[in-house]
């Protein structure tokens, strides 16, 4: 459900999700959501104060985020722009081949891609998204299998989809899905989105047990949390 409170003349709207947790907790998400997590059985009236007595936060977080323009991400496909792997930033080479088939690949530090139209943009994203869907999909089951057994739960699944405001999810049959854009991110931020989820198969909830399992595995937790808040628009192209 949707509500709204007025903070300093200023209209703020948000969205109520009831769970099964014992406390509210409000999440801003790229580029202007703000959602409410309420235990059951909340009247609105206490959750819009909530966010009333918190308004000062969220219009300071919702202002970072507008500064943070999407479009900043939109690359060109140049010669010499930079896409990032595995928290590095590699400069592309544009090879115009006359191979139908195209190829990214790693040659002196940097993104070669090969292609007989570098000047159609949507094919040459495209032959980008490929890359890192392969690339993450390899990493992804690699790091799940490092976490099964501090886990102590296998997943019935593990892909990569398109997940345009999510790092990963888990669903209530154990399926694991994770945003192909991960293999963008440093090893320590993937391991925390990896560890999140996986979590998810023991407690599907954002308890405080749930906490404690992914504490237990990654202690500083929430510096890479706070790392990826900060960051994880930036990783896209």
């Amino acid at each position: 459900m949707r509500s709204s409170v007025i903070y300093e003349n200023q209209i703020i709207d948000f969205g109520i999700e009831y769970r099964n947790r014992r406390t509210m907790a409000i999440q801003i998400k790229p580029p202007d959501m703000v959602i409410v997590l309420s235990p059951p059985g909340i009247p609105e009236g206490i959750i819009r104060n909530r966010v009333k007595s918190k308004g000062s936060w969220i219009v300071k977080k919702l202002s970072e985020l507008r500064d943070l323009d999407p479009e900043d991400n939109k690359k060109d496909f140049i010669d010499g722009e930079y896409f990032s792997f595995l928290g590095n930033n590699y400069g592309i080479k544009i090879i115009k081949s006359v191979k139908k088939i195209p190829k990214v690949f790693f040659q002196d530090n940097r993104f070669c891609i090969e292609t007989s139209d570098p000047s159609n943009q949507y094919r040459m994203r495209k032959i980008m998204e490929k890359w890192y869907r392969e690339k993450s999909d390899r990493i992804i089951n690699d790091r799940v299998g490092l976490y099964i057994e501090k886990i102590g739960k296998r997943p019935r699944d593990v892909k990569i989809k398109e997940q345009k405001r999510r790092w990963g999810s888990c669903t209530a049959k154990g399926k694991l899905y994770f945003n192909w854009r991960i293999s963008m991110a440093p090893p320590g931020i993937i391991d925390y989105i990896v560890v999140h989820e996986m979590s998810h198969l023991v407690h599907q909830n954002h308890s405080i047990r749930f906490w404690q399992k992914v504490g237990s595995i990654l202690p500083d937790y929430k510096v890479r949390r706070k790392w990826l808040k900060d960051n994880g628009i930036k990783l896209d192209f």
